[in-house]
């Protein structure tokens, strides 16, 4: 009973093949370069991309749970939507997506927008399905982290409403628990959706201060200012990627990424352990 993973090869996904292989699981991954998937043998590897019609096919015969995490592109909502109908053509109708919190609210923000499309489609089209919603990534911080280091200023504008930011760890581990369940469950199992948060709300005055805490000297927020981060993010990413990237952080300043009650003791429950905190990334950056 093979699990397909799709997007193994990133940050979330590298996570997930591992988790589904300490627990023994059959996992064959779709890569549009073998060669960066380096994973363990017993993991089948299948090259392609999501726009291969072909290579999807190929991967998904004999599967009988998907993972779905498809990349931030131009063309996200075609990928997602191409895939979902090629696995219903192969009778795969167990799924976990990796969504989005609030996929529903931020109508205007086209990562969220798709997300909230593509759940519509798991929802409508008779999957059974697991929909993930993760918070901001505290993985993220990596790109951030020389201006954090040599500058001394948090400068992602996230607000004074607060983010549970989530570990990838903590999302991949929960993500595999729900392939394992769906993957042994004789029927298929009703759409469910989970929030996967971080141990703790953060505005950007306390993550500056988590910071100067684990520095020993000052690092402070950069503020709320959309223009600046976009204009910032415009100098190595490309210009659509920038403006989108600004709609959200103005979606952080504007409601934030709040937990609803429950939310943490479930995942807690889940993994059977405390989640992940944004000190121990700050802790690892400043080390490395």
């Amino acid at each position: 009973m093979t699990i397909l993973v799709i997007g193994a090869t990133g940050r979330v996904g590298r996570h997930v093949v591992d988790q589904l292989v300490k627990r023994d699981a059959d996992v064959r991954v779709l890569t549009r370069d073998p060669a960066k998937a380096d994973f363990p043998p017993s993991v089948d590897v299948v090259q392609g991309d999501l726009l291969d019609i072909d290579a999807l096919r190929a991967a998904f015969s004999d599967v009988r749970t998907l993972f779905l995490l498809n990349a931030v592109t131009g063309d996200e909502f075609t990928q997602a939507i191409i895939t979902l109908n090629v696995a219903r053509e192969a009778g795969i109708k167990r799924v976990v997506y990796l969504s989005v919190f609030g996929a529903d609210e931020a109508v205007n923000v086209p990562h969220f927008a798709v997300k909230r499309g593509a759940e519509r489609m798991l929802e409508t089209m008779g999957f059974g399905a697991t929909l993930l919603r993760p918070t901001y990534f505290i993985d993220n911080e990596v790109m951030v982290k020389d201006v954090i280091l040599q500058h001394g200023v948090y400068p992602m504008p996230i607000g004074g409403k607060g983010l549970a930011m989530v570990d990838a760890r903590d999302i991949a581990e929960i993500a595999a628990i729900e392939l394992i369940r769906r993957n042994a469950a004789p029927d298929i199992l009703p759409v469910e959706t989970i929030n996967l948060v971080g141990p703790d709300t953060l505005t950007g005055t306390d993550v500056a201060a988590i910071w100067s805490d684990v520095l020993g000297r000052p690092v402070v927020y950069g503020g709320d200012d959309p223009d600046g981060f976009e204009a910032n993010m415009a100098t190595f990413m490309p210009r659509w990627t920038a403006y989108e990237m600004r709609l959200m952080a103005e979606r952080y300043v504007s409601d934030g990424m709040i937990p609803q009650d429950g939310d943490r003791e479930r995942l807690v429950n889940l993994l059977g352990r405390p989640l992940h905190s944004y000190r121990e990334t700050a802790v690892r950056i400043a080390a490395a």
